[in-house]
């Protein structure tokens, strides 16, 4: 919105701040907000005083600021899809409205990206990520829904929509098509079950639906929250045949104020969890061939999908390498050789400080390089790959694959907010 310029604007700023505080209170179903808390504060302040928002941002002065911070929160974020299906909707929709009415497309689309709401709109506010849906194809036709009606000649019956009332509508879809359930937990056990790494396992009141390999957030208000505030994203270790909910979750001495409450988490302490999304799961053909790559806690996922294998008696060829630096750092090693035992999974373990590997280690030694898969999964070409772990470690995985000429679409990277 432009800057207040006078009282009575400083006035309905302060309306649309206010509104804005309150929808998550208020207009939220279930402990679950639906709008964008800010544009929802500029509808209803339109809509009661009379005084829609005017975009201060969407002058060409500061269309490269907007576009370089906006390209950025894509980025960090990795809501490609969403900026994808908002973009391409927006540009093809106005170049057909252009040509239709005879206008230059130079200028039309000069007027688009610089002289508009529209870069702010599809890289700042349409990516906040409590009000999207879960998926990357939902997102991406969120994101096209958004830009479609944002577009300024576009109307439906004779209306037209604002940025702010496009993007609510959009979030509208978006709750339509989320899982909506919040859960209140309380702890039921935690458990050591690496170096510096604990589970921890929650009993919903019910049973609680989801996919292996899937994440929510968790929310824990504590005292003293550093700037990092009092929500995480963590995956599921727990496969959805379990009564259990199971995060696996690795703590440093230098960790958030988050991280020190949860490690201190109590039976009586109340969790707050829900926000399921994820993509980063089994493939729906139970024929494809899979290769799991995961780097210390990052071995959550695959926790999931495996057991989920093994409750359900289900057979899938998948090789999955487990990387850590020292072999106190392995965790959930009995699901994974029980699924060797009796479904086959073939498993590589291998450690990447050579100084402190064990006399009676037998499995590698050293990263999971060029040479390692060749050996230990001679039909690469065939197979679907899942990287796991800290960033780092995953974009050194997919390096190494795509030296080896492995298809950017045969590799699948768990991640999620929580990883920004």
């Amino acid at each position: 919105m432009t800057p207040a310029k006078s009282f009575s604007d400083l006035v309905v700023l302060s309306w649309a701040v206010t509104l804005a505080m309150l929808s998550k209170y208020v207009l939220s179903i279930n402990r679950k907000h639906i709008f964008n808390p800010a544009a929802v504060g500029v509808v209803i302040t339109g809509l009661v005083l009379g005084q829609p928002a005017s975009w201060w941002v969407g002058t060409a002065w500061m269309a490269p600021f907007v576009a370089i911070s906006g390209f950025l929160v894509i980025r960090k974020l990795r809501f490609y899809d969403l900026a994808w299906g908002f973009f391409m909707v927006v540009l093809v929709v106005s170049l057909f409205i252009a040509v239709i009415h005879g206008n230059d497309l130079v200028t039309g689309i000069s007027r688009i990206i610089l002289d508009s709401f529209i870069l702010f709109l599809g890289s700042i506010m349409v990516t906040e990520p409590l009000t999207m849906p879960p998926t990357s194809r939902l997102q991406m036709i969120y994101g096209g829904l958004v830009g479609l009606l944002s577009v300024p000649q576009v109307s439906l019956f004779a209306f037209s929509f604002s940025p702010e009332m496009a993007l609510c509508v959009g979030n509208i879809f978006a709750y339509i098509v989320s899982p909506k359930e919040k859960l209140l937990l309380t702890l039921s056990k935690k458990v050591k079950i690496a170096k510096d790494s604990f589970e921890f396992a929650f009993t919903p009141a019910k049973k609680f639906a989801y996919t292996p390999g899937q994440y929510m957030e968790w929310t824990m208000p504590h005292p003293h929250a550093d700037s990092r505030g009092t929500r995480r994203y963590f995956t599921l270790a727990s496969s959805p045949t379990e009564e259990t909910l199971f995060l696996g979750v690795k703590f440093s001495q230098n960790g958030s104020s988050y991280k020190k409450a949860f490690l201190s988490l109590n039976h009586q302490t109340p969790v707050v969890t829900g926000q399921l999304a994820g993509d980063f799961v089994l493939p729906k053909n139970p024929q494809q061939k899979l290769a799991f790559f995961a780097g210390g806690i990052g071995i959550t996922p695959f926790r999931s999908m495996i057991k989920y294998l093994l409750d359900m008696k289900q057979s899938r060829d998948i090789v999955l390498c487990y990387s850590n630096k020292v072999a106190d750092e392995i965790a959930y090693q009995d699901i994974f050789d029980a699924a060797e035992k009796k479904l086959g999974i073939k498993v590589v373990y291998t450690l990447t400080d050579k100084f402190t590997v064990p006399s009676e280690w037998k499995g590698k030694v050293g990263r999971i390089d060029q040479e390692l898969i060749k050996k230990e999964i001679p039909d690469f070409s065939e197979r679907l790959f899942y990287l796991s772990g800290p960033q780092s470690m995953v974009v050194g995985y997919e390096t190494v694959l795509k030296k080896l000429g492995v298809h950017q679409k045969n590799i699948k990277k768990d991640f999620f907010p929580g990883l920004t």
